[in-house]
């Protein structure tokens, strides 16, 4: 499961993070790595980018970048 499968309201950790695409390791500076919790706010009425919460912020990604990142459900 990727980021971009989530449903509003998920929360997720991050388990591997496809690094090849130099936007993703800007990404990667604001806290988007292996371990990290975040949770799935909204995707635009298009359907792309995307909303998630990360340690308090709002961070948005389009769906191609958001394929990059691996996740598990957090219990």
């Amino acid at each position: 499961m990727t980021l971009c499968d989530l449903e509003s309201g998920a929360r997720v950790r991050i388990i591997s993070v496809a690094a090849a695409d130099p936007a993703v390791q800007r990404l990667m500076l604001l806290g988007l790595v292996e371990g990290a919790e975040l949770e799935f706010l909204r995707a635009s009425l298009g359907g792309d980018p995307l909303e998630f919460e990360i340690y308090g912020a709002a961070v948005s990604l389009r769906r191609e970048q958001a394929q990059s990142f691996a996740v598990e459900p957090v219990a």
